[in-house]
């Protein structure tokens, strides 16, 4: 079959709008003044009115993003000097390392809340932001690393060397040189990571705890009991979210390919 023929398009078509009539619908029903999510009966704001007047819904906000701002900037730091450092090894056991960096994305995340949730007990943390933020570092982590890393492996040694010649020292070359090369990198995978970090449900079920609740542990505890056109309207905000941060990666990741 032809890349470009006419089965190819209808057959991707069909594709695209399986994938974004239900999304279609939920930001529709968003603006329905009904209740009931079963027919559009007029265009109304109200359930937007109801979203932002809720307390609950509101703190739940405010805890997904100080979490995924402290997380990513936590990983940001790590995963530049971790992808840095593995770029500057030359031992034979680097492929294993860079196995084990990229690891908590290949474990399934159920496993992986299941090992966080066990490994916190053990050593006695209260379940809490503090172990919310080291469960989404720990798999924000690689999203920059790999940014960071490919970045890196695209860029010329000798600009660094040159800047060791005249006199810099290793972490003033670092500083000067390397890093406003790998910026838009660590920018590109901390958006990433971030979106990443608003979206985790598994992970935070396992290490949370009974006094803090993220914005998509809100959700999901309340989708237990029906969805309401509230949901609907956090929905198409979170969406917008999303979208927005994914239009910022794109755009920085254009900026590192130039």
């Amino acid at each position: 079959m032809k890349k470009n023929s006419k089965f190819a398009a209808f057959y991707m078509g069909v594709i695209f709008l399986l994938m974004y009539i239900p999304i279609a619908v939920v930001i529709v029903f968003s603006f329905n003044e009904s209740k009931l999510p079963v027919s559009f009966t007029g265009f109304s704001l109200k359930w937007y009115r109801q979203l932002f007047a809720d307390s609950d819904m509101l703190e739940a906000l405010r805890n997904s993003l100080v979490l995924g701002v402290l997380s990513c900037g936590i990983s940001a730091v790590i995963g530049t000097f971790g992808a840095v450092g593995l770029s500057r090894i030359h031992w034979k056991t680097k492929g294993a390392l860079e196995y084990i960096s990229i690891l908590p994305l290949m474990i399934p995340e159920i496993i992986l809340g299941m090992v966080l949730m066990a490994f916190f007990y053990m050593l006695g943390l209260p379940f809490g932001m503090l172990t919310l933020l080291i469960g989404h570092t720990v798999f924000c982590v690689p999203y920059i690393l790999m940014e960071v890393k490919a970045r890196l492996v695209g860029m010329d040694p000798s600009l660094e060397e040159a800047a060791r010649d005249l006199g810099a020292g290793a972490f003033r070359a670092f500083l000067d040189v390397t890093l406003p090369l790998i910026m838009p990198a660590v920018i590109s995978g901390s958006l990433l990571a971030f979106a990443m970090s608003m979206d985790d449900v598994v992970i935070s079920i396992f290490v949370n705890g009974p006094r803090i609740s993220t914005l998509p542990i809100k959700v999901y505890t309340q989708l237990k009991t029906g969805v309401t056109p509230e949901i609907n309207a956090l929905c198409t905000i979170m969406l917008a979210v999303t979208l927005l941060v994914l239009l910022l990666r794109s755009i920085f990741a254009r900026r590192k390919n130039k």
